[in-house]
């Protein structure tokens, strides 16, 4: 691990880092200057004489780094990279509960939940710790960018561990609501039980029928809401990728605005009209550290709106204009 950065966040963003070889016998001729070394490392990537010239890149001193600065092996160097232009996602990130150790928040549809491709400065983490100058916060669990609902996240960094340690042991009782196709043969309620498997590069999830149960989901009629449609209460006792998505596919009741399941839509990353009808809406759990009951209910129901037509209907700028990470 690196020593701590010389240079503050950005917009909710940790500055990136990386660190010079040692020196060794298979190179027995080093880089000949730190210009070189960041040209060959990042210039695939980024412009390092546009970096260098305005002095984005600096030493653990804070000392910004001069491209013919001899070459140090063992050194560390930070920068902020630039952030590629994204559209807002409309939808309020609503605080449910904050106390010292954790932030339950609900989120809305097509919010990331962390900063990863491209999807940087629209997600959750980043979000709030614009808007709450929480420069730690970081999400315990795993939400889908399109599901909407409950969320926790600890505070600081000193909270994670105990807290990850209780989702880990499947301590915590997560409920979803899902509006989706009402099936009059269908004998509910059921518990779906198979191996899931997300392959890298594959945008759907595959059942592998051979191989041992490793998702398990309980499947409630919950309400019907007219003679094609019905409120269905899913209680996953595993978190594996899609997997209360897969399990409805799977007994013929695919859930309503899913991109997915069961076929694949060319939908743009920028299209926020058609919410997938998924909702994270109840959350608890015995707290780890004071011993305490916990519960938290979104404030969210389906089904589920575009949150702001008007957003919709123009285009959005930039809310970090002209700004380098």
């Amino acid at each position: 691990m690196p020593p701590r950065s010389p240079l503050p966040q950005r917009l909710g963003l940790d500055p990136a880092w990386l660190r010079t070889p040692d020196l060794d016998r298979s190179r027995p001729e080093p880089w000949p200057t730190m210009g070189a070394w960041l040209g060959e490392r990042l210039s695939e990537f980024l412009d390092v004489a546009g970096f260098l010239a305005d002095e984005r890149f600096v030493y653990e001193s804070g000392a910004p780094v001069v491209g013919i600065d001899l070459y140090r092996p063992h050194t560390f160097v930070w920068f902020h990279r630039d952030l590629r232009e994204e559209a807002f996602v409309p939808g309020a990130i609503r605080v449910i509960h904050q106390d010292e150790r954790i932030l339950v928040v609900d989120k809305p549809a097509f919010l990331s939940t962390i900063p990863r491709g491209r999807h940087v400065a629209q997600s959750v983490v980043v979000r709030l710790r614009a808007e709450l100058g929480l420069p730690e916060v970081s999400p315990l669990h795993r939400l889908d960018r399109v599901t909407s609902g409950l969320l926790i996240l600890a505070t600081e960094k000193r909270w994670r561990g105990v807290y990850q340690s209780m989702f880990q042991r499947g301590e915590v009782v997560k409920v979803y609501r899902a509006l989706a196709p009402l099936r009059a043969d269908l004998e509910l309620p059921v518990t779906v039980r198979n191996h899931l498997h997300k392959r890298r590069g594959r945008m759907q999830a595959e059942v592998l029928a051979d191989a041992p149960v490793n998702a398990e989901s309980f499947v409630e009629l919950e309400a019907q809401v007219d003679d094609a449609q019905a409120v269905y209460r899913l209680t996953p006792r595993t978190g594996r990728t899609h997997q209360l998505r897969m399990h409805m596919w799977g007994l013929g009741i695919p859930i309503s605005g899913d991109p997915l399941y069961p076929l694949v839509h060319d939908v743009s990353v920028d299209d926020f009209a058609n919410p997938l009808q998924l909702l994270a809406s109840e959350l608890s759990f015995t707290d780890p550290v004071d011993g305490e009951p916990r519960r938290f209910d979104s404030a969210r129901s389906l089904p589920l709106q575009s949150e702001d037509a008007s957003i919709l209907a123009e285009p959005h700028p930039n809310p970090f204009p002209e700004v380098d990470l």
